[in-house]
């Protein structure tokens, strides 16, 4: 029994990470998601971390793990963490700077800047409600293929 239940948690992980951006071993580079809604990119502390989604998230505070538990879909970055502007332009998936993101419509998005590179300015002179109604449908494309 104890092994069907490791292969199953095996299994869980490799699926539900693929939808996410898990790179540094957390969702966001392991940044708080839940700080972000307090205009504060915070990185995260692996002493306050949870798995949702078969992925890890990690927190700078108790208060903020908890407000995630409570909430999980209202924190959990868009597009998995990926680069919101690549999946509406391109439909790939990029890794992001956890430092670069917005907060629109109540929803955290994640953004590419390196290397004189910043999408997010992309996205908002390229029109942010056109490229996000493309990367919603790229990103179904994506999570069911």
């Amino acid at each position: 029994m104890k092994k069907l239940w490791l292969l199953f948690l095996f299994l869980s992980f490799s699926v539900f990470s693929q939808q996410y951006n898990v790179k540094k071993g957390a969702v966001a580079n392991g940044y708080d998601v839940v700080a972000y809604f307090s205009s504060n990119a915070l990185k995260g502390d692996k002493k306050f971390a949870t798995i949702h989604d078969g992925v890890f998230f990690h927190f700078s505070s108790q208060e903020n793990l908890n407000s995630f538990k409570k909430n999980p879909t209202k924190y959990t970055p868009q597009y998995g963490g990926y680069c919101a502007y690549a999946i509406g332009k391109t439909g790939e998936k990029v890794s992001v700077n956890p430092k670069t993101y917005e907060i629109r419509d109540g929803k955290l998005y994640l953004f590419y800047n390196s290397w004189g590179t910043n999408t997010l300015k992309l996205w908002q002179e390229e029109g942010a409600v056109e490229l996000k109604n493309k990367a919603d449908l790229n990103w179904k494309k994506l999570i069911y293929n």
